[in-house]
């Protein structure tokens, strides 16, 4: 783990001491579209730009099923972020729960090896209870995202929302830790999941996985709202130009929808991504008065989103290289 963070800090660190500006890199090259993502990065998404553009085959995950990383190697405190939404991740995955007054959706349940301590006691030490989780949104059929998934159907009677083509591909899966969860709802594009006082906008985004979802929803903040875009899948697919080309597609549509909903927010599926953990250490520090350092305003979204969209556009330039 450290040598693969020190390889990203590194080529990053290279990154940024080359001349990659616009209008030094021809016009459609990898180093112009890598030169417009670290712009739109600036020091907010350094995470993501490491990630999608970087480094894109050092993929730090934080483990997996068969390889189980010691517990503070992955573990992280549950912290109250807007009145009623909570992060509920690991040190690397995201994991968030929308309270709402007739129970509570849940998006992503991590790794199965980290699904007790981080989502059933994570909701107890909030004050909250998981056997009031309904709903369990899945933003694409990874281990990481479904770990949690059949431990809160079977002990709580939540209901699982997955897209058609990822719930088949969890069907397919052998050997899950904690059992494989079954799908209660199939997402349908632009569909909400409504409870109680709250709702989560459905949106269909290929790419990362062909069924990946995202979210789109509302929190509030000193009881105002605040919109939430969710991206489900962060990373950049690594199976060649049609996939490459449903992530770009995918982007661009989220992004729109976001700028449409006057999102706020953006949050991913890996901390990273989204800088989560810089962002919970300078909650943990916030005074009274100060801003949520989760709130960018809508232009830091579009950022958000100009990064991913050019990093997918740099990786396209490579593949069309002679020889690629």
């Amino acid at each position: 783990m450290k040598i693969r963070v020190a390889a990203c800090v590194l080529a990053l660190s290279a990154l940024v001491s080359t001349d990659l500006s616009a209008g030094a890199a021809p016009p459609g090259s990898a180093e112009e579209h890598m030169a417009k993502a670290k712009e739109a990065a600036g020091m907010d998404f350094t995470g993501l730009l490491s990630q999608l553009c970087v480094t894109p085959d050092v993929f730090i995950g934080g483990g997996s099923n068969t390889n189980i990383p010691p517990r503070a190697a992955w573990y992280a405190e549950p912290v109250k972020v807007f009145d009623n939404f909570y992060f509920l991740g690991t040190k690397t995955h995201g994991a968030w729960a929308l309270n709402t007054s007739d129970g509570i959706i849940l998006i992503d349940t991590v790794f199965n090896y980290a699904a007790e301590a981080e989502l059933v006691d994570g909701l107890k030490t909030l004050g909250l209870d998981p056997a009031k989780v309904k709903y369990v949104l899945i933003s694409h059929g990874h281990p990481d995202r479904i770990g949690g998934a059949r431990l809160l159907q079977e002990r709580f009677g939540a209901k699982v929302v997955v897209s058609g083509e990822d719930g088949a591909a969890i069907d397919k899966m052998t050997d899950v830790p904690g059992g494989k969860p079954k799908a209660d709802i199939i997402v349908k594009d632009g569909e909400k999941i409504t409870l109680g006082d709250g709702a989560v906008t459905l949106v269909s985004t290929p790419g990362h996985t062909v069924g990946t979802t995202s979210f789109i929803f509302t929190v509030k903040e000193g009881g105002k709202p605040v919109t939430v875009v969710y991206q489900g899948g962060m990373a950049l697919p690594g199976s060649g130009a049609p996939a490459l080309t449903s992530y770009l597609t995918s982007q661009r549509k989220l992004a729109g929808l976001a700028e449409a909903a006057n999102a706020s927010v953006a949050l991913t599926t890996h901390t990273m991504g989204d800088n989560t953990q810089v962002k919970l250490r300078l909650m943990a520090a916030r005074k009274a008065g100060e801003a949520n350092p989760f709130e960018l305003g809508k232009q830091g979204v579009a950022r958000y989103f100009t990064v991913g969209a050019e990093c997918a556009e740099a990786a396209l330039a490579r593949l069309k290289r002679p020889g690629a």
